[in-house]
């Protein structure tokens, strides 16, 4: 299979995803935001005889809070999460508060034994977010120098970290956009689930690109005289059942987990899931093919034809 000559198709299909993702994030609401971000309550809850997860979230959905987070903490207790659950008017005695109503309806499941509700704040998930990005850049530099440094032996050392860096914020990018859309269309959430997904596709990412690098290299200082495109063309090849291999098989665990670990975990599964579809697509797609672009000059081309239509004599 010739990759290398098909990279036109690569770049122009990844071109319209990330812009369709683009799009899509500009256009308000551009995330379902979960509630750490937002803000919101904290009920825990222990029941006196035992309650599956499951009747707990149905009774919650009921309420009108089918945003809500439900975590057991252990036997028969249950931490959940909501957006703020309001009090009652004042001057209204009669009238009960919205928590006042959850808990009588999770006293339909079974008897209450001890309740206590927290507030939310939204300022400990934007920690995390700005921890995220402060970790993701230090370590783009720290991958930069390390494969730098890894592939010396390489002419253009430097190019080969710098695309690896690009196929991963090509592959941010891309599960960045997907999960605006699939916010836009399904009741997914991004939440620190999905931030420490992110960070995972990451690392995912950046390991498979060196695998095809790697082989590249291999190839390379075997000097069989093939050019730069046919080395890197049958590095891919050569690589290409790995990938795939390793790839399938993650993805079948993540399916199960999707199918039968509840919502708890959708958004942090989802993420993976697109990730490593993209990771796996990028390392043959995308990065390898950046690097015949940039060794080549490609990029330029527009703008050496029109130098070269400048300095033309005229007719």
């Amino acid at each position: 299979m010739d990759f290398v000559g098909k990279r036109r198709w690569f770049f122009l299909g990844s071109f319209v995803i990330i812009v369709l993702g683009i799009v899509s994030m500009v256009i308000p609401p551009g995330f379902r935001i979960g509630i750490e971000f937002t803000g919101g309550s904290a009920l825990t809850v222990t029941f006196a005889e035992p309650v599956t997860q499951e009747s707990v979230r149905l009774v919650i959905a009921q309420q009108g809070h089918s945003e809500a987070l439900i975590q057991g903490l252990g036997e028969n207790s249950y931490l959940i999460r909501t957006r703020t659950l309001e009090e009652a008017p004042t001057g209204a005695a009669e009238e009960q508060s919205e928590r006042q109503r959850v808990e009588g309806a999770l006293r339909t499941l079974a008897p209450i034994v001890t309740t206590d509700l927290e507030a939310v704040s939204p300022v400990i998930a934007q920690e995390a977010v700005r921890n995220a990005i402060i970790a993701v850049l230090i370590a783009a530099v720290g991958i930069l120098f390390y494969i730098t440094w890894a592939f010396r032996a390489m002419p253009n050392s430097f190019r080969m970290g710098s695309t690896a860096i690009i196929a991963t914020v090509h592959d941010v990018l891309i599960v960045l956009g997907l999960f605006s859309i699939l916010g836009k269309f399904l009741t997914i959430e991004v939440n620190v689930m999905f931030i420490t997904g992110v960070l995972t596709v990451l690392g995912y990412s950046v390991h498979d690109t060196i695998v095809v690098f790697d082989r590249i290299r291999e190839n390379t200082a075997r000097r069989t005289g093939r050019g730069l495109e046919a080395t890197i063309n049958i590095s891919i090849m050569e690589t290409l059942g790995r990938s795939l291999t390793t790839s399938v098989t993650t993805l079948l665990v993540i399916t199960a987990l999707l199918l039968m670990g509840g919502v708890t975990l959708q958004s942090l599964l989802i993420t993976l899931f697109i990730g490593i579809v993209t990771g796996t697509y990028s390392s043959i797609a995308i990065a390898s093919q950046i690097l015949i672009v940039w060794e080549r000059g490609e990029w330029l081309g527009p703008l050496r034809r029109r130098s070269r239509a400048e300095a033309a004599p005229a007719p």
